[in-house]
């Protein structure tokens, strides 16, 4: 299952977030979600998340940079 990341174009730490997918070379596993098209907050909420970023790796969501960050380091050590 691909990675979900849950993001708002404006936001700085969304930004980021989306820096960190390309700079650790995760472009392929990571299907971006902005949640200003209702259909990606509703998938946001099912998730029962509600702050950006936020990752969803398929078992546990990911909110906050920190969290994120910390979750894409282990994605991507683990290719």
């Amino acid at each position: 299952m691909a990675l979900e990341l849950f993001h708002r174009l404006a936001e700085p730490d969304s930004a980021a977030a989306r820096t960190l997918v390309r700079d650790l070379r995760l472009l392929e596993a990571v299907n971006f979600r902005n949640v200003a098209f209702d259909s990606h907050a509703a998938a946001l909420a099912a998730h029962r998340g509600a702050r950006t970023p936020a990752l969803w790796d398929g078992a546990q969501l990911h909110e906050g940079l920190a969290a994120v960050r910390a979750a894409l380091e282990a994605a991507a050590a683990a290719r």
